[in-house]
């Protein structure tokens, strides 16, 4: 073949800048995409199932507040050098540190069981023959020892490829006819219904999409990414703004999903009167006679990938938290021999999220009581990354910007509310 006639093929071109984006890319776009996990993913089903494209606007809205949280949990990483729970624990008083403790543990292990839970559902959807349990046994333990057997480089490598997966859910929306006029208007004109079951659906769309458990494991990927890149740690202008680049598109990525979620239930199921959504596999399960098994097992595979992808950033949040507090060896980078803690509890939370399948704790419920833990701790640590990311002494230069300030207070504003919403509605109303 004469080389000075060869040219490659545009769809080539296109996919080796496609792989170099992604490689560039790193800590924001898989804190974003494990955000839409099964438990997110049964929150957004429901909003479409029971109100349509009611809320397709909450999209827009979570968008800046995540980015703008995110962004100050990965500027603390860079700049302090360590994660959220070391700089707490050497700033706030102790009692702060374990109160926070005692809360995360058990809202990321009962996150860590329903994911798990939604994981080996679907897959028996596929697979009827073969009972849940199963494969939920065997998805722990694959999960476990991936985390365990390889370094931080191929983790985070092979996580920003399982992002791939949720391109699923935007696929769905396409299969089927609909009216495009009617969801731009419903995306950017906010319907908002005066009733209990409306708002306490934007509570929990709000609780899911700005979780605490990412704000523990943003920072710390942040710092091991620094040290994988450089040795050491240390900031510039540039790596800030790659940072920033980053997580926007990490963001973007996860509301992006949200939203396609939603419209596909809100198009597919709504219309057709199926307006109660309580697991994963019954979203998919009402999926197929109405969209086809096009559609089916798309989204059957996207919860299977969200879930191979949330599940270490959850139980490796936790065990972050956990060993900065005791000041054990940890990190992703560090082999088992190296940070036995870390390792360890990454275990113990996944096995107990195991078996709270088996003592008859349901997903549904595990889901409530991980929306109010998490909206209890959500609002303080909100606070405290404000005050964090205002402090001279530990941010130097790097402190926040109006702009980040603004979108900051409203964002604990609204979770606040939330948080209080959430309560009301669930011992009160």
């Amino acid at each position: 073949m004469d080389n000075k006639n060869f040219h490659p093929s545009s769809s080539s071109v296109i996919w080796r800048k496609f792989v170099r984006s992604v490689n560039v890319l790193g800590p924001g776009l898989i804190t974003g995409a494990s955000d839409d996990d099964p438990s997110g993913i049964v929150t957004y089903s429901q909003a479409g199932a029971g109100y349509g494209l009611a809320t397709l606007w909450t999209a827009l809205i979570t968008f800046p507040l995540m980015a703008a949280i995110q962004e100050m949990c990965a500027r603390i990483g860079m700049v302090a050098g360590k994660g959220l729970t070391g700089v707490l624990k050497q700033h706030y008083p102790r009692w702060v540190l374990y109160a926070m403790v005692l809360l995360s543990f058990p809202a990321i292990t009962l996150n860590i069981s329903s994911d798990v839970a939604g994981m080996g559902a679907v897959a028996t959807l596929l697979f009827p023959k073969i009972p849940a349990y199963v494969f939920s046994i065997a998805f722990t333990f694959l999960i476990l020892a991936l985390i365990i057997m390889f370094p931080y480089p191929k983790i985070a490598k092979t996580m920003k490829w399982l992002c791939l997966s949720l391109f699923l859910y935007i696929i769905v929306p396409f299969l089927v006819k609909q009216n495009w006029g009617d969801v731009l208007r419903h995306t950017v004109v906010p319907t908002v219904i005066f009733d209990k079951d409306f708002i306490g659906i934007l509570v929990a769309i709000l609780g899911t999409t700005i979780s605490p458990y990412l704000f523990f494991w943003q920072t710390n990927m942040e710092v091991e990414q620094m040290s994988q890149q450089t040795g050491k740690i240390f900031i510039n202008k540039r790596l800030m703004g790659l940072m920033r680049d980053d997580v926007n598109v990490g963001m973007l990525f996860s509301n992006l999903v949200m939203f396609f979620i939603i419209l596909a239930t809100g198009v597919v199921l709504f219309p057709k009167g199926i307006h109660q959504i309580d697991t994963v596999e019954q979203a998919a399960t009402a999926l197929q006679p109405l969209a086809g098994n096009m559609a089916y097992i798309f989204f059957t595979l996207g919860v299977v990938g969200t879930g191979l992808l949330a599940i270490p950033v959850l139980a490796g949040s936790l065990s972050y938290i956990v060993t900065e507090t005791f000041g054990w060896n940890q990190g992703l980078d560090k082999k088992f021999s190296e940070a036995k803690g870390f390792y360890t509890t990454i275990g113990v939370c996944m096995f107990i999220g195991l078996a709270l399948q088996f003592v008859g704790v349901s997903p549904v419920k595990a889901l409530i009581y991980t929306a109010i833990l998490y909206g209890l701790t959500a609002p303080p640590l909100i606070a405290m990354i404000l005050h964090i990311c205002n402090n001279r002494s530990i941010m130097a230069d790097f402190v926040n910007s109006r702009w980040s300030n603004i979108l900051g207070f409203v964002t604990l504003a609204l979770m606040t509310t939330a948080a209080l919403v959430l309560l009301y509605f669930q011992f009160v109303g």
